[in-house]
């Protein structure tokens, strides 16, 4: 793709929609689709990568209950022309068509390539890349299973629901005290992801979601950068490519000092 003059893509991740409680839930909603509207129109792309839910499962005729707002913006936005591309993430991994159906948005499962303007890109949410983390990729194997997935599917939505929300409150808490900490290119497993693909396929800019610490990160080759898109639950952090290069920010300025950057 060659961008039109102008125009820009942008990329956020982790939403984390329905956490903690429904107003904080509600307020995060309104300030995320705010700042979208305040990027319409240089938009030419926007990619959401991930974890924009806390959780979410589609069962056969159920979706789950909220998010009107950002979804009604999100398919105003494919109704006027603006292509979006979804990641599911390891809180929403369970998508089986709603957003391709009704809002006209495809789904990836896996990370996948771009070329925009001759630069090339590798984007994904980042869960269970790398080395470590095997406990979660085991779980990520179940959560994938065909079979798991149609036996949770056959729960009454309102005990699915309450499970799957209790659960991940428990993962948040067990994995959210790294979250604002860089630990080192030794310990990152998307930085050490990263230098491994760039090994294979000379990648000018890899982008992820998932750590939730936004981070800039200038890969070994000196030419190639890990870019981590933080979160929207204490970061406010998005990326956006203006044709020539990628750049990491925050919609407030007292936070742009907590990006991450490493060159």
């Amino acid at each position: 793709m060659q961008l039109p003059a102008g125009k820009k893509i942008y990329f956020i991740s982790d939403f984390h929609l329905g956490v903690p409680d429904h107003a904080s839930s509600i307020a995060r909603e309104k300030k995320i689709i705010s700042f979208l509207e305040s990027v319409k129109h240089e938009t030419a792309m926007l990619f959401i990568v991930g974890d924009m839910f806390d959780f979410w499962y589609e069962y056969r005729t159920v979706v789950p209950k909220g998010f009107v707002r950002l979804m009604g913006t999100l398919a105003q936005w494919t109704d006027e022309g603006i292509p979006i591309h979804f990641f599911v993430g390891n809180h929403d991994m369970w998508m089986k068509g709603y957003f391709e159906q009704e809002l006209n948005i495809p789904v990836y499962h896996q990370p996948q390539e771009y070329e925009f303007n001759g630069i090339p890109f590798l984007i994904g949410h980042g869960d269970g890349l790398g080395p470590g983390d095997h406990g979660y990729k085991m779980l990520k194997k179940i959560f994938r299973n065909p079979v798991c997935q149609w036996l949770f599917g056959i729960l009454p939505p309102a005990f699915g629901m309450g499970l799957a929300n209790f659960s991940s409150g428990r993962s948040r808490a067990v994995t959210g005290t790294n979250d604002g900490t860089f630990l080192g290119s030794d310990k990152e497993w998307l930085v050490q992801f990263s230098e491994d693909q760039i090994k294979q396929k000379s990648y000018e800019y890899l982008l992820f979601g998932h750590r939730h610490l936004p981070i800039d990160y200038l890969l070994s080759n000196k030419k190639s950068r890990y870019i981590n898109l933080g979160d929207w639950i204490k970061y406010d952090t998005y990326a956006v490519f203006d044709g020539s290069v990628v750049s990491l920010h925050s919609i407030d300025p007292e936070k742009e000092k907590w990006i991450v950057r490493v060159s």
